[in-house]
């Protein structure tokens, strides 16, 4: 950190001081492992370079499985792209006070996320310039369009949704004078906290947590369309929509708990991320396990009391067959670690909700692999020959790359913008132990006078 920089960062308020510092102050060890993940993207653009040149012969996909790790990947992706948009939103709406720490890190996750998960059906289809047919012949009765569609407005919208509340920490970043004074001059756009920007900003906000929660609740039902509306095993069903949206708020919520403890190591954010924000997202996550059995469960169940043949192959397949490990693992990650911590206020603490948290989310990867893979190996009509599926290297390259990918763009969004919002903690240090006091004392029955007693 240059000495004139320490001036200027020394001379703000605590909480200025403390949030600010990742964005001027970087370690060796965030160069070590930002160039790890940048030669892990390399590798992974060189294998798609390669499936490009030769076509998607490279791969693992054959007939029938012609969706593999990509679709995987996209169905996952989105799914936690649900971390910052409606989470934030819900929380928002709801008035949650202990949200105040967690919905910037939150919603950052949301726009990152979702351009890669966005790019994963473009690597499935072999040769990128098709995706222009999507456009120029377009059917409205192809959930896909529907599925670009929603991706776009949800994209739009949580870049807009992630913009307007941090408006007023790109105008203390422009006022302390640094970092880049042009750059942060530009995108807090004239903005001066006065009474009425406030009143505006805060209005805008509300306004925004609302309209954003049934588009990112549309996003994913779409692409559980996109299966049910196939007739396949195990896919055909009205379950589907409520299910992929459950999954990708239970993968989302996950996603939140293992940035909050990276976070909370790295940048020595402990007075920002406290026990409690722990112990109230591993209650969610709680909650969560909990509606994904429920949903599984009836899911199995439906298609085991039909004992529609085709069906039933697909079903043993995973319970007893070739994909019985991938689906008691995702029972493990899904349901049996979460809810064995996070059911005991003891381990839902940093690390309980960190080992929780990797659970689910690989257990949620894991989901989607069990609903794309053997489906599509054990279609209803009878194969000649037994169908499998391994992705090759390229698809597992190009996978890695996109999860480094991801971690990387994220670590350099760390040194540009504050992870938490300043701005709100300030306000709720000055205003909301105020306003919750009143809205509390609104709840509860007033105090009888004296003369009413008589």
């Amino acid at each position: 950190m240059r000495p004139e920089v320490a001036t200027k960062l020394a001379a703000l308020p605590v909480d200025e001081r403390r949030l600010l510092r990742p964005l001027v102050d970087t370690s060796r060890t965030f160069y070590l492992i930002a160039g790890t993940m940048g030669l892990i993207v390399l590798w992974g653009i060189t294998a798609y370079v390669l499936q490009v040149v030769y076509g998607l012969g490279r791969t693992g996909l054959n007939r029938p499985e012609y969706w593999g790790i990509y679709i995987i990947d996209f169905v996952f992706f989105i799914g936690i792209s649900h971390a910052g948009t409606l989470i934030s939103a819900i929380l928002r709406v709801s008035k949650a006070e202990w949200r105040r720490a967690i919905t910037r890190s939150a919603e950052f996750i949301t726009v990152l996320v979702l351009g890669f998960g966005a790019i994963q059906p473009i690597i499935d289809l072999g040769r990128p310039d098709r995706l222009l047919n999507v456009i120029f012949n377009a059917q409205f009765r192809s959930p896909l369009l529907w599925d670009v569609m929603s991706i776009g407005l949800y994209m739009t919208a949580s870049t807009i949704y992630l913009y307007i509340p941090m408006i007023p920490d790109l105008a203390i970043i422009r006022d302390a004078g640094i970092k880049a004074p042009r750059f942060y001059r530009f995108l807090a756009a004239g903005y001066r906290d006065t009474p009425q920007q406030r009143a505006t900003l805060e209005r805008i906000i509300g306004v925004l947590a609302i309209v954003v929660i049934p588009i990112a609740v549309s996003v994913h039902t779409i692409i559980g369309w996109i299966f049910a509306m196939t007739l396949r095993p195990m896919w055909h069903s009205t379950i589907f929509g409520p299910y992929f949206v459950m999954g990708a708020i239970y993968s989302g919520i996950a996603a939140i708990l293992i940035a909050m403890v990276i976070l909370r190591r790295v940048y020595r954010l402990e007075e920002y991320f406290k026990p409690i924000h722990f112990d109230y997202m591993g209650r969610l996550l709680l909650l969560f396990s909990l509606l994904w059995f429920y949903f599984t469960f009836a899911e199995y169940l439906t298609a085991f009391y039909g004992g529609e043949p085709s069906e039933m192959r697909t079903f043993w397949a995973k319970l007893s067959g070739p994909f019985a490990v991938p689906f008691w693992a995702m029972v493990l990650g899904c349901f049996v670690i979460p809810l064995s911590l996070m059911c005991r206020g003891s381990t839902r603490t940093p690390k309980g909700t960190l080992i929780a948290g990797i659970a689910v989310v690989i257990g949620m990867w894991l989901e989607r692999f069990n609903i794309v893979v053997p489906t599509s190996v054990n279609p209803r009509w009878d194969m000649e020959s037994v169908a499998h599926y391994f992705p090759s290297w390229v698809e597992l390259s190009i996978m890695a790359a996109t999860f480094a990918g991801f971690v990387l763009v994220y670590m350099v969004a760390t040194k540009f913008f504050p992870i938490v919002s300043i701005w709100e903690i300030k306000e709720g240090k000055e205003q909301s132990v105020r306003e919750v006091a009143d809205r509390v004392a609104g709840y509860l029955p007033s105090e009888p006078s004296l003369e009413a007693a008589d």
